[in-house]
C-alpha cells in the first residue's frame, strides 16, 4: 500500500474514532415494566435509536427487550430482583444458571455492560437480604464472561451526612454490610450506583430559590466552606456528597453512575413541583448539563415510560419521557433531529417559605408511609431523606453552556463528515492502484 492512501486510511480511522468518542455515551435511561401498556419491545428499540440516549436499565432480565437491541449499539444495564438474591448467594449454581438463561444467548449481538444485583437493597429494611447482597454479587461475578460488570444499586438513604457535600458520610450502622460492597466494587473496577432525586430534595423546602436549585435555574449557589465550591444546582450536589462519603470510607476515585434521576410531570394535591414545566427544566436542563461537562457522570435519567400499575401516588405513575404511543411527553433535548435541550426557566410557583427553620438538602419531614413505597421496582425510595450534594462553571450563564454545546455539536458534525471523506478518498486511490 503506497504511502498516501495508508495515511488516508489511519486519518479516517482517527477521526472517526474522535467521533465515536464524543457521542454522548453517558446519557440513559430506565426502563420499568410495572405496567399492562408498554410497546413492542422492537418498537422501543426504534424509538431508542432515534434519540442521543446510549443506555437502558432494566430492573430485570426481560429476553425479549434484551433480544431487541441486538446490533443498536445501545449498552444493557441488566438487573435481578430483590427476590431473586436469596437463591443468587445461597447457590453459585443458580447464579451460573441466571447468567446461562439472560446474558449468554444474547451475546455479542447486544451490548451487555453491567448487572445490577437488586435495588437498594440496603436501605430496605431488610437486614437478611442485606448480608446476601455481597454472596450474590460474588456468585455472578464468577459465573458472568469477563467485561461485564457487577454491581448494586444504593438510595441516597445510605448517606448520614450530606450538607455541605464535602462532609458526605456512609451511615455506620450500614458500614458492615456495606464497606465489604466497596471492597468488591473497588477490586473490580465496578461503579457505585445511587439514585440521588433533587425532586425530593424540594419536597421538604419549597422554597422558590430551592426549587431554582434543583431545576438547573440561575440562583444564587450554595457554598461549601470545606472545599470552596459554590453549587449551582441539587444534582452536583448529591453526586458530591457521595463522592465525599466513597472517599471518607477509603474508596475515593470509584466511578459514581447515577442509576435513576427524574421529575414527575404530574402528582396530587400536596406534590408540590410536579408539572409538566417543571419536569421538562429538569430533565431538559440536567441533558445540557451533562454535555456541557468536562468528565459527565453516566446518568440513566428515570424513566423511558410511565408505570400505570405502580401504586402510591399520581407522581409514581408520571415519571415517563414518552408515551406508549412513543410520542414525547415534553421535549427533555433527547430526540436526533431536534438537537439539544434548551434552558426553560420558568418554574411553575413555588408555595410560600413556610419558616419551619429548615435547612436546605437536609431531610426533616416524615418519611413516606409504607404503602406507597415500591422497593426494588424504581422510582422514589422508602422514606428516602433529602440529602443534597458539581457544578461545570459555575460562572457561566445557561445559554452559554448552550451555545458551546451547539458549536461542539457542529464540530463532530463536521469531524465525521470528514472522516468519511477521507475513507472513500482513500478507497478510490487504492481501487485505481
Amino acid at each position: 500500500m503506497g504511502k498516501l492512501p495508508h495515511f488516508l486510511l489511519i486519518l479516517s480511522a482517527f477521526l472517526r474514532a474522535f467521533s465515536l468518542a464524543n457521542s454522548q455515551p453517558y446519557i440513559g435511561v430506565n426502563y420499568g415494566e410495572y405496567a399492562d401498556n408498554l410497546p413492542a419491545p422492537e418498537s422501543t428499540a426504534h424509538l431508542l435509536q432515534s434519540t442521543t440516549i446510549s443506555k437502558l436499565r432494566l430492573y430485570g432480565a426481560d429476553p425479549a427487550i434484551i433480544k431487541s437491541l441486538a446490533g443498536t449499539n445501545i449498552s444493557l444495564v441488566l438487573g435481578t430482583t430483590n427476590g431473586e438474591i436469596p437463591s443468587l448467594a445461597t447457590d453459585p449454581s443458580t447464579a451460573a444458571a441466571w447468567v446461562s438463561s439472560n446474558v449468554l444467548p444474547f451475546l455479542p449481538a447486544t451490548s451487555i455492560a453491567t448487572i445490577s444485583v437488586g435495588n437498594e437493597v440496603l436501605t430496605s429494611g431488610d437486614s437478611s437480604l442485606s448480608s446476601q447482597l455481597l454472596p450474590a454479587m460474588q456468585n455472578l461475578k464468577s459465573a458472568i464472561p469477563a467485561g461485564i460488570k457487577i454491581s448494586t444499586v444504593h438510595s441516597m438513604a445510605v448517606l448520614s451526612q450530606s450538607d455541605p457535600p464535602s462532609s458526605g458520610a456512609f451511615h455506620s450502622d450500614l458500614a458492615p454490610s456495606l464497606n465489604s460492597i466497596l471492597q468488591f466494587l473497588h477490586d473490580n473496577e465496578s461503579p457505585f450506583m445511587v439514585n440521588p432525586y433533587p425532586y425530593f430534595a424540594y419536597q421538604s423546602d419549597q422554597r422558590a430559590e430551592t426549587l431554582a436549585f434543583c431545576l438547573f435555574q440561575p440562583n444564587s449557589g450554595r457554598p461549601d466552606p470545606a472545599s470552596g465550591v459554590t453549587y449551582t444546582n441539587m444534582f452536583d450536589a448529591q453526586v458530591a456528597a457521595v463522592r465525599a462519603a466513597l472517599g471518607a470510607a477509603g474508596f475515593a476515585g470509584t466511578e459514581v453512575v447515577v442509576a435513576e434521576t427524574g421529575w414527575p410531570y404530574n402528582g396530587d394535591a400536596g406534590e408540590a413541583g410536579a408539572t409538566v414545566d417543571n419536569a421538562k427544566a429538569y430533565n431538559g436542563n440536567l441533558v445540557t448539563h451533562l454535555k456541557a461537562m468536562v468528565d459527565p457522570v453516566e446518568t440513566y435519567i428515570f424513566a423511558l415510560y410511565n408505570e400505570d400499575l405502580k401504586p402510591g401516588p399520581t407522581s409514581e405513575r408520571s415519571f415517563g419521557l414518552f408515551k406508549t404511543d412513543l410520542t414525547p411527553i415534553y421535549d427533555a433535548g433527547l430526540i436526533k433531529s431536534e438537537g439539544g435541550a434548551g434552558q426553560v426557566t420558568t418554574p411553575s410557583p413555588a408555595p410560600a417559605e413556610t419558616g419551619s427553620g429548615s435547612v436546605p438538602g437536609i431531610a426533616l419531614s416524615a418519611p413516606p408511609p409504607a404503602d406507597v413505597c415500591v422497593p426494588g421496582r424504581g422510582g422514589s425510595t422508602c422514606g428516602q431523606p433529602v440529602v443534597q450534594n458539581l457544578p461545570t462553571n459555575p460562572d457561566e450563564s445557561n445559554g452559554e453552556v448552550e451555545r458551546r454545546w451547539r458549536l461542539w455539536k457542529d464540530r463532530r458534525c463536521m469531524v465525521g463528515m470528514w472522516s468519511d471523506f477521507f475513507l472513500y478518498v482513500a478507497l478510490a486511490v487504492l481501487v485505481m492502484r
